[in-house]
C-alpha cells in the first residue's frame, strides 16, 4: 500500500513545485490534445466542422464545468480531512463523493442529450454546422459519466497530494486520443463523431488509471461501511460542491451569451472564436494549475490549522503565475497570426483572430491571478465567494458584449472577457486576504492570552 502526500510538512516552495509541475504537464497535455482534436477536425473535415465542434465549447463547459465544480468542491472536504488526519471522515468523504457524482452524472446525461437541439437553436447556430454540432454533442454528452469519473478521481488524488498519477494517465490517454482521432477521421472517414468517440475512450482510460492508484492508497482502505448514507456529510459536501458547480455553470452561461453574439456575425467568426478559445485555454493552464495547487495546499494546511504556510504558498503560486503571464501573454500579443494559422485554413478567420488574441494577451494577468485567489478561497471552505464572482463574471460579459458589439465588432468579445476577469479577480483577492488575515490573527491572540495567564 502507498501513502498519500502530506502538504502540511516540509519546505513550502519545494512541496509546491514538486506538486505543481506534474499537474502542469497534465493540464497542458489535456489542452494540447484538445487542440490536436481541433486541428485534426479543422484540417481533416474543414472549417465548418471546426466551427461545429467549437460552437459546442460553451455548452460543454456548462455541463462539464458543473460536474467539475462538484468534484473540486468535494475534494476540499477530502483534503481538509486528510490535513486534520481524520482518516475515518476521509474515507467516508471519498465514498460519498463517488455515489453523489454517479447519480448527478446520470441526471446531467439525460438533461444534456434531451435539450441539445433547442439549446443550439437558442445559440443561433448556423444551419451549415447544425448537423455536425448535434452529432458531436450527442456522443460527447452520452459519455459524460466517463468524464465525471476521471474528474473525481483526479480531484481525489490532488486532494491527497498526488499530481503524478493524473499526469501518467493523461500521457497515455493523450497518445491514444490523437491516434484514434487521426484513425477515425483520416482513415475511417467518420466525421466529427470520430473525434467525440476518441475523447470518450481516452477519458475512460484516464479514469481507470487514476482509480487503480486510489485503490492502493493506505489511508483510503474503503469498506462497505463507508458507503452508508450520512446526511450531515452529504450536506457538507454539497455545501462546498454546489456553489463551485454553479460558479462554473454561471460563468459558462456568460460564455454562451458571447457565443450567441459571435454566431450572429457568421460562420467565419465562429471558426475564429473557436480557434482563439483553444489557445486561450492552453495559455491559461500554467496559472490554472497554480490555482489547483493553491486549492490543495490551502485545504490541507487549513485542516492542519497552519495558516502561515498558506501565506507562503500564496507567494510561490503568485510568482509562478506572474512568470506565466509575462511569457504567454507576450506570445498572444506579438504572434496572433502565427497562432491562428496553426488551426484554421481560411484567410478571413485568421484576420478575425488577430483582433482578439492581442487584447486577451494584455489582460491575461487578471484571469491568471483570479485562478490563484479563487482556488485559495475554495481551499478555505468558502465556496460562496467564488460563486458570487461567477455571477459577476457573467454580468460583466453580457453587459460589455451587448453594449459594444455594434461599435467594436468581434473585438468586443475580448473586452468582455477582460472585464469579467478583472472584476472577479478583485472580488476573490479581497475575500482571500480577509479570510487569511482573520485566521492568522487567531493564533496570535491565543498566544497573548497564554502569556497573560502565565
Amino acid at each position: 500500500m502507498a501513502k498519500a502526500n502530506d502538504l502540511t510538512q516540509g519546505r513550502v516552495t519545494g512541496l509546491i513545485l514538486k506538486f505543481y509541475f506534474p499537474m502542469l504537464l497534465t493540464n497542458m497535455l489535456q489542452q494540447l490534445y484538445t487542440i490536436a482534436d481541433t486541428a485534426i477536425v479543422g484540417k481533416g473535415l474543414g472549417d465548418n466542422a471546426l466551427a461545429a465542434v467549437g460552437n459546442m465549447s460553451s455548452l460543454t463547459f456548462l455541463i462539464f464545468g458543473f460536474s467539475m465544480g462538484l468534484a473540486n468542491g468535494f475534494s476540499v472536504i477530502i483534503a481538509q480531512s486528510f490535513g486534520a488526519k481524520d482518516y475515518s471522515k476521509l474515507r467516508r468523504s471519498v465514498a460519498s463523493s463517488a455515489m453523489l457524482c454517479f447519480m448527478i452524472g446520470i441526471a446531467l446525461t439525460a438533461v444534456s442529450t434531451s435539450f441539445l437541439r433547442p439549446i443550439l437553436h437558442l445559440l443561433r447556430t448556423d444551419e451549415a454546422i447544425m448537423h455536425d454540432g448535434l452529432v458531436y454533442g450527442y456522443f460527447i454528452f452520452g459519455g459524460l459519466i466517463a468524464t465525471i469519473t476521471y474528474n473525481l478521481c483526479s480531484c481525489i488524488l490532488r486532494a491527497l497530494g498526488d499530481s503524478k498519477t493524473p499526469f501518467i494517465a493523461i500521457i497515455i490517454s493523450s497518445i491514444v486520443n490523437i491516434f484514434l482521432d487521426s484513425f477515425f477521421i483520416f482513415v475511417l472517414k467518420t466525421g466529427v463523431e470520430g473525434a467525440a468517440i476518441a475523447t470518450i475512450f481516452s477519458q475512460i482510460m484516464s479514469a481507470f488509471i487514476c482509480w487503480l492508484r486510489i485503490r492502493k492508497i493506505e489511508e483510503l482502505n474503503i469498506s462497505k461501511e463507508d458507503f452508508r448514507g450520512n446526511r450531515k456529510l452529504y450536506g457538507e459536501l454539497f455545501k462546498n460542491g454546489l456553489p463551485m458547480a454553479f460558479m462554473n455553470s454561471i460563468t459558462a452561461i456568460g460564455c454562451m451569451v458571447i457565443q450567441y453574439f459571435v454566431n450572429g456575425l457568421g460562420v467565419a467568426y465562429t471558426t475564429a472564436y473557436s480557434a482563439c478559445s483553444k489557445f486561450l485555454n492552453l495559455f491559461m493552464q500554467p496559472a490554472c494549475t497554480a490555482g489547483f495547487t493553491m486549492s490543495s495546499f490551502t485545504s490541507q494546511n487549513y485542516g492542519a490549522r497552519k495558516f502561515d504556510r498558506i501565506r507562503e504558498g500564496l507567494h510561490v503560486c503568485l510568482t509562478i503565475t506572474t512568470i506565466s503571464y509575462v511569457v504567454l501573454g507576450s506570445v498572444m500579443v506579438f504572434f496572433p497570426e502565427a497562432l491562428a494559422r496553426l488551426m484554421v485554413n481560411g484567410t478571413e478567420p485568421v484576420a478575425i483572430a488577430k483582433t482578439y488574441l492581442p487584447v486577451c494577451g494584455i489582460f491575461l494577468f487578471a484571469v491568471d491571478y483570479l485562478f490563484v485567489f479563487r482556488n485559495g478561497c475554495q481551499g478555505f471552505g468558502k465556496p460562496f465567494v467564488p460563486m458570487i464572482s461567477g455571477i459577476l463574471e457573467m454580468a460583466l460579459r453580457i453587459a460589455v458584449i451587448a453594449l459594444f458589439i455594434s461599435t467594436l465588432g468581434f473585438r468586443a468579445t475580448a473586452y468582455a472577457e477582460a472585464s469579467a476577469w478583472i472584476g472577479a479577480m478583485i472580488l476573490n483577492m479581497t475575500a482571500f486576504e480577509h479570510t487569511l488575515r482573520k485566521n492568522l490573527a487567531k493564533p496570535v491572540l491565543h498566544r497573548k492570552e497564554m502569556k497573560t495567564v502565565a
